[in-house]
């Protein structure tokens, strides 16, 4: 891809900042709202430039969540290259910076862009229906945080309060509580409904579910992580992002560490395999037997625990480049 200009752009909920680089030197720089009449403004400014091709240019931002949907969206619509990079990744390769205003880190985010062309993603945006599924997953999320944040407290006042008071609390809060699971219950039927709805989508989900300690919701996180197993197609990546995969910790004769997982993860899915690994030592069958025979050779009952994690991830993708739901009895043809 022959690239011009890389622009970058800072994106609060408010502004957005913009910052054009030809390789040598800023060659524009404005702020506008965060509008869709702020970024016809700001591409107006940008036709200016000399010999503008958008298909020559680069549109380079930090993934900020729903404050960026109609932006990638208004770009994506006029077919323009859009990098969508993660803000830990730019603020590494940054190095160390003093400062930082709005227009300092579209400079920087423009900057990125050319020192790390060779490594250029271009952004494709999820189908409708997943960008459905993941502000319902999103939503379940919050109530069930709510709802823990309600209940948790009640229960561990229980022998250690005067229990007048501890009723009373329990009846001030039971209306809450009871809509907060209502609503909870609406929002998973809403999920199962968009996910049969959608042929793909149910066949994806059949087989991922297949896998014994995945359910509806691992499965839903995984679904979304990946936009459907297209965006992170190797299980060693998808252990990595999920925090699963150890790390060596050496330097030298004197620092020895023993291998650990890294925290750049998404901790809702490390959570999410944790607790399906958890079901699956629970229930009779290879993985159990695995890990109870690990623990007896002495291994960490901790480090033994994440192996089954990384044995969850590795089974989700072998169903789904196979294409067949997941068989315990099941021999590789190498074997």
């Amino acid at each position: 891809m022959d690239i011009r200009y890389f622009v970058g752009i800072d994106i609060a909920k408010a502004t957005l900042d913009w910052a054009v680089y030809d390789g040598k030197k800023m060659v524009r720089q404005t702020s506008t709202p965060n509008t869709i009449a702020g970024i016809k403004t700001a591409l107006r400014l940008l036709k200016t430039l000399p010999d503008w091709n958008p298909q020559q240019a680069i549109f380079c931002m930090e993934h900020t969540g729903i404050y960026n949907a109609h932006l990638l969206d208004f770009l994506h619509k006029l077919h323009f290259p859009i990098w969508l990079e993660s803000s830990l990744q730019i603020k590494k390769a940054g190095g160390l910076q003093r400062g930082k205003t709005d227009s300092i880190d579209a400079q920087r985010i423009a900057e990125y862009g050319f020192r790390f062309r060779d490594q250029l993603r271009l952004w494709e945006p999820p189908r409708q229906v997943v960008q459905k599924l993941a502000l319902l997953s999103a939503a379940r999320q919050r109530l069930i945080n709510v709802y823990n944040q309600l209940a948790g407290p009640l229960a561990e006042h229980q022998g250690f309060i005067d229990p007048t008071l501890h009723k009373q609390l329990n009846k001030s809060c039971q209306a809450s509580l009871a809509a907060l699971e209502k609503d909870r219950k609406a929002v998973d039927k809403a999920i199962d409904a968009l996910i049969e709805a959608d042929p793909r989508l149910c066949q994806l989900f059949e087989l991922v579910m297949s896998v014994p300690g995945i359910g509806t919701t691992t499965a839903t996180e995984v679904v979304i992580a990946t936009n459907e197993m297209k965006t992170i197609t190797d299980p060693k990546k998808m252990a990595c992002h999920a925090g699963v995969a150890p790390f060596n910790y050496q330097s030298g004769s004197s620092v020895r560490g023993r291998p650990s997982v890294s925290q750049h993860a998404r901790k809702r899915l490390k959570s999410l395999f944790h607790l399906g690994a958890m079901s699956a030592i629970r229930a009779k069958g290879e993985l159990q037997d695995y890990y109870q025979r690990k623990v007896k050779e002495g291994k960490n009952k901790m480090l033994v625990l994440n192996a089954v994690r990384n044995k969850l991830i590795h089974r989700v993708y072998a169903v789904v480049a196979r294409g067949e739901k997941y068989d315990k009895n099941y021999v590789s043809p190498l074997a």
